[in-house]
């Protein structure tokens, strides 16, 4: 195994798992790609063992601080553990986030489960050169009827891989169905996006519904519609906007499933199309939601992003009700906390209300952000009430 000396520790000694490039005391590229190196210090102390990626921003991730085999033995118990913390806090769950990558200290590595499925992502070299090891452990662990690989990606080209998505194990002929709260959802593990469904707001849709009954709502990039059937159950009548029409033809399913049709509107349409277009008709809404996909990919992008956010949260304030609640989110880790409530502020003062924060809130427990790993924490999610 290659040594890889660093130059500066004091990040790596707090916790977090990346070594940059301008930490090593050498150049990466004399790593093989994906091969393992120890870590060391200038004092040849031991500081761990991770897989590198020459050609990667990240040239180091770690994934251990012990002397131990990166084996299948290891996988399991690092997904065996993974399982342990989610059957704590997640209690009869048959549905979750099984694997969150740097989270459960397996950079690289995302599995959601659904139901007897399992949908794994490997988003770096390393992990993808270790998927073997991974997938015996995965089905060691959990013994899933179905296995599906979504490797699709836009982080896999970063780091020079190729992008696939199939299953490994079993047959998607019955795709799987779940559970959340009392109502169901069809789950597409291959074509959906992200992995077919967004458990990561899980804890958000409900708490959101729980403030709402009945009234007019509005659901903006609705996806599926699990934010829109969940105020749908309360008693809402909800339209869900968004662009997908494959997303729009599942939400229209979900609500037959669930026996909420009647209650439940799905239209395709550009959200920003749609909005302009309230604004002028003086329709009012009780409740809404606005949870848009992850506008800033880079810090170059910052600025963009912020403007679409403020739009959209301005306009939303515009179509609410006094006493309305807005619930708004933004997945963009670029865009930290303080900089998102930046957003709401302006948008607040550009809709002329006075606006209150009811809960700001994050990913759920199934997504557990790392403390020493900032990026891990990317999800915020406040609801407001216009005065």
């Amino acid at each position: 195994m290659e040594t890889a000396v660093l130059n500066r520790t004091s990040r790596i000694l707090s916790g977090h798992l990346w070594v940059f490039s301008n930490e090593l005391a050498g150049s990466p590229r004399r790593f093989a790609p994906g091969s393992l190196v120890e870590l060391r210090d200038r004092r040849d102390n031991f500081l761990g063992i991770g897989y590198a990626n020459p050609n990667s921003l990240i040239s180091i991730r770690i994934l251990t601080r012990q002397r131990e085999e990166i084996d299948r033995e290891f996988f399991k118990r690092r997904i065996s553990s993974a399982l342990e913390y989610r059957m704590r806090f997640l209690r009869g769950a048959d549905s979750f986030r099984a694997v969150f990558s740097e989270g459960d200290l397996l950079p690289g590595l995302i599995v959601d489960k659904y139901g007897d499925c399992l949908c794994v992502q490997f988003l770096t070299l390393g992990m993808e050169a270790r998927s073997e090891a991974a997938l015996e452990a995965l089905d060691e662990v959990f013994s899933p009827g179905v296995i599906v690989l979504r490797n699709d990606s836009p982080a896999r080209t970063l780091e020079g891989l190729p992008l696939d998505k199939r299953v490994v194990k079993g047959s998607l002929e019955r795709p799987p169905v779940i559970r959340d709260k009392g109502l169901l959802f069809g789950i597409d593990p291959l074509s959906g996006r992200k992995t077919g469904f967004f458990l990561d707001q899980a804890e958000n849709r409900r708490a959101f519904a729980r403030l709402t009954g009945a009234g007019e709502a509005l659901d903006l990039f609705c996806n599926t519609g699990a934010w829109a059937l969940h105020m749908a159950k309360n008693g809402a009548s909800v339209t869900g906007v968004d662009s997908s029409g494959t997303a729009v033809d599942a939400a229209r399913r979900n609500a037959d499933m669930n026996g909420l049709a009647g209650g439940c509107v799905f239209l395709k349409a550009d959200v920003f199309d749609f909005v302009r277009g309230e604004l002028p008709r003086g329709v009012l809404y009780d409740y809404m939601v606005l949870d848009p996909p992850a506008f800033v990919k880079s810090k170059a992008k910052i600025n963009e992003a912020l403007r679409a956010y403020r739009e959209l949260n301005t306009a939303c304030l515009k179509l609410l009700k006094k006493g309305g609640l807005l619930a708004t989110s933004s997945c963009s880790y670029h865009v930290d906390r303080e900089a998102f409530m930046e957003v709401l502020r302006s948008s607040a003062r550009d809709a002329g209300k006075p606006v209150r924060v009811v809960e700001m809130r994050s990913q759920a427990k199934d997504h557990p952000p790392l403390l020493s790993v900032p990026e891990t924490e990317y999800l915020k999610c406040v609801i407001l009430e216009a005065g």
